[in-house]
């Protein structure tokens, strides 16, 4: 059975001194992201705070284990982002 997963980021961007930075920091990370493990990933908060990004992953595995080690991925990339220290994670299953 197909699975339908969903994980969150909230992320500290501690280097980004204006929005600018900070674009520059999610669209090198959202790249990565879905260079690296084919998922649908969007910035979906805190778009216009400098310091502040959360990240949104979706996508669909052919079972929870699968899902959850696709989102171990994600997080462990995010985790490897020096730019960035994540403050807070979840996901959800359907």
């Amino acid at each position: 059975m197909s699975v339908v997963a969903v994980g969150v980021w909230q992320l500290m961007l501690p280097g980004s001194r204006s929005l600018k930075e900070k674009r520059m920091v999610v669209r090198s990370l959202k790249d990565r992201i879905r260079r690296s493990f084919n998922v649908s990933v969007a910035e979906t908060g805190h778009q216009d705070v400098w310091g502040r990004a959360e990240f949104t992953v979706a996508l669909v595995a052919s079972g929870r284990g699968a899902a959850d080690s696709l989102l171990d991925g994600v997080d462990r990339l995010m985790e490897g982002e020096s730019r960035a220290v994540i403050v807070d994670t979840r996901r959800e299953w359907c």
